[in-house]
């Protein structure tokens, strides 16, 4: 799948299961990507490069800069909370104009495969046990007070320095994080919902992007592809 393609803007709601035909239950994460409304359209001619600016939620005029309050006005969109740009090819820039809305159902489907993009839980200062997955010590036999702690981290006389890069404590979280090739099992057309097999990144009401994975195959492509194989 290109990497120049239209997405998603949304919010994580929270996590559920499904069960199937067969009685089996599937844990799904519901992100609400409805109401994402085009704000410009670029294109080769005027920016060099073809792509779709979409917003996504609500927000008061008076949180708004009056730079961004005067693009959004010119577009007639109402200002939301995330704004992004999404790369996509003249064809789909065609397709969409200033204001206009995306569906959900425009983009994904039941049984495609996405990346989700947020922002991770902040953890906070944190040991290098918890921050690196260290393997701590041993918790007897003599061992005082060294439990979980890192132990060595120079070396002798020559060169008797930290080398940089060194994974210590320090900040763990609250940084981008992408999870490539979850599973769709369900669109909400109606009230706008993915319902992504797996755990999203970030907390509950977090803003989160969804593109069709980079890597993967939809489902049907990839069952497509191996009945075509085994006629062969």
């Amino acid at each position: 799948m290109s990497l120049s393609s239209l997405g998603l803007l949304g919010r994580k709601v929270g996590m559920m299961r499904l069960f199937t035909d067969e009685g089996d239950a599937v844990p799904v994460t519901v992100l609400d990507v409805s109401n994402n409304r085009v704000t410009q359209v670029k294109n080769q001619d005027n920016d060099g490069y073809v792509a779709l600016q979409v917003t996504f939620g609500s927000r008061r005029t008076s949180r708004v800069t009056k730079p961004l309050a005067g693009h959004l006005a010119k577009a007639g969109v109402e200002a939301g909370e995330i704004i992004r740009e999404f790369r996509v090819d003249a064809d789909t820039a065609g397709k969409y104009a200033p204001g206009k809305t995306v569906p959900v159902q425009d983009i994904f489907a039941a049984g495609q495969v996405v990346d989700v993009q947020g922002t991770s839980i902040g953890k906070g200062f944190t040991g290098t046990i918890k921050r690196h997955n260290f393997k701590s010590q041993r918790a007897s036999h003599g061992n005082s007070r060294s439990h979980n702690v890192p132990g060595s981290i120079s070396m002798a006389q020559d060169p008797g320095r930290v080398f940089p890069g060194k994974k210590m404590s320090g900040h763990l979280g609250d940084v981008t994080t992408t999870v490539q090739n979850l599973d769709v099992i369900r669109v909400d057309e109606t009230r706008g919902l993915l319902m992504v097999r797996g755990a999203v990144p970030g907390a509950k009401n977090g803003f989160v992007t969804v593109r069709l994975a980079a890597k993967g195959q939809p489902k049907p492509v990839q069952a497509q592809a191996k009945a075509e194989k085994g006629k062969k």
